[in-house]
């Protein structure tokens, strides 16, 4: 085994070995809008569930460096932390490219919705849209921001609780089992490397 001190690599080798190993990774495809009424449309993988009762989900935006007209907070989470509402879009492999055109780095007047030429959905709770390619979607409510570091690639985690689900009637039973088949998710993995979810095994918990 080779070990490793997170304090003698840099930020970038740190991300490195957590993005490179903590996989796949869902992904958390946000929809938001500004305190100025200027949509934003975003994907995360650092995304997964913290609660049920009530329904609660966490994605987590890092501080990003900051450049000239790109501030170090994102978008997404200053729409979130100004307004409380927010939109999580489960990605479909169907639209992940025009997904994945919304992850470009470009200034919060930049409509992303236009840029990747997706389909808002009014929300019947929240005032960010739905994407209408998405086939389930979470209205949420801002419930808790923690930041975790606020440097350079550190980490917030973003707390939501669910106020309405938006479930496609083809994908979804009686029991309200969601068919893996029929969603078609996709997970991200590191760099540029995606997965698809059509590879599964069962195995049944110990009683």
């Amino acid at each position: 085994m080779k070990t490793f001190h997170p304090a003698d690599l840099s930020p970038q080798d740190n991300y490195k070995l957590l993005a490179g190993t903590v996989l796949p990774r869902p992904i958390a495809f946000i929809s938001s809008i500004g305190a100025d009424g200027v949509p934003n449309l975003a994907p995360y993988s650092f995304f997964t569930v913290a609660s049920a009762n009530p329904p609660i989900v966490v994605f987590c935006p890092m501080f990003r460096p900051e450049r000239p007209g790109i501030a170090s907070v994102k978008d997404t989470l200053s729409n979130i932390q100004a307004t409380k509402e927010f939109v999580v879009n489960i990605v479909s492999e169907e639209f992940i490219g025009k997904m994945n055109q919304t992850a470009a780095e470009v200034s919060p007047q930049v409509d992303e919705w236009q840029l990747s030429g997706l389909t808002p959905v009014p929300s019947e709770s929240v005032r960010p849209p739905r994407v209408g390619e998405s086939r389930m979607q979470m209205e949420c409510r801002l419930l808790q921001v923690v930041v975790a570091s606020d440097k350079t690639m550190g980490g917030t985690l973003v707390l939501g609780e669910v106020l309405r689900f938006h479930v496609a009637e083809e994908i979804v039973n009686d029991q309200l089992l969601i068919d893996p088949d029929r969603l078609q998710a996709v997970g991200r993995m590191a760099g540029s490397t995606y997965v698809r979810t059509t590879d599964r095994f069962e195995l049944e918990r110990p009683k």
